[in-house]
């Protein structure tokens, strides 16, 4: 079982919260709200989704949904093959899934973002890929660094407590103090939670670096390893649980 998340942004406050929650069996879609549109609703405003106007229905498809799918590039695109390299995914894996985990399925025209729910990789470690936030609103210099980055060259994390808009947010940064991006908000927490448990063996690695004129949000990707401890359960905080009861309560993996 496969499962994506999908967050909104709040246009005023820049608060991110997850929505909804995506799941693949091989077989068919299933999409579901998730605790997270409840405060979204309350707090900022949020408008249900078109495609699904109904807070407690399961919805089910053979085929992925349009809000997602159209999230995807057209494989008869002259610029496909380009595009799978900027993300880094192996030959004949270039799935839809695969594609919306690793590229975050973002566009100028909304709000929306989609990431994977993190599963053990062959070692038994905590493993995803994302890419590095932010980067528009670094200086020239800090993107100059970025396109300096080596493959697999170690980037340290920092809180930077003095932000005015998230105190938790992690700051992505280079052995001789160089910033070069922001650490997704979705995975904060889990990485708050796997430092406290051993900070040593929470790696951020650079797993690519797309030249412009690669669009800043696919420009830095980077691969985030930890020691996966037995108790461990990623995204599992009230925001991430689906609101219909019926439905799995905790992020499947196989």
């Amino acid at each position: 079982m496969k499962t994506l998340f999908l967050a909104w942004q709040d246009p005023k406050s820049r608060a991110w919260l997850p929505i909804g929650r995506l799941t693949f069996d091989g077989t068919k879609y299933q999409f579901v709200y998730t605790q997270g549109a409840l405060e979204a609703q309350s707090q900022h405003k949020f408008q249900l989704l078109y495609s699904f106007p109904n807070l407690n229905h399961v919805y089910r498809s053979i085929e992925l949904f349009p809000l997602f799918s159209n999230r995807l590039m057209r494989r008869s695109r002259p610029d496909y093959k380009n595009y799978i390299e900027c993300l880094n995914i192996p030959e004949g894996e270039d799935d839809p899934v695969a594609i919306l985990s690793r590229s975050g399925g973002r566009k100028v025209t909304d709000n929306f973002e989609v990431f994977p729910c993190p599963e053990p990789d062959e070692n038994g470690l905590y493993h995803i890929h994302f890419f590095a936030h932010g980067l528009r609103h670094l200086p020239v210099c800090a993107i100059e660094k970025i396109d300096q980055l080596e493959p697999s060259e170690l980037l340290y994390l920092a809180n930077e407590f003095q932000n005015p808009y998230d105190s938790r947010a992690l700051l992505l940064c280079t052995k001789d103090h160089h910033i070069v991006g922001y650490c997704p908000r979705y995975i904060v927490d889990d990485v708050f939670k796997l430092k406290n448990k051993n900070p040593e063996l929470v790696k951020v690695h650079v797993e690519r670096v797309n030249p412009a004129p690669t669009p800043l949000q696919l420009r830095l990707l980077c691969n985030l390893t930890a020691e996966w401890q037995e108790e461990f359960q990623p995204f599992s905080s009230r925001e991430y649980q689906p609101i219909v009861a019926d439905t799995l309560a905790e992020c499947v993996t196989d």
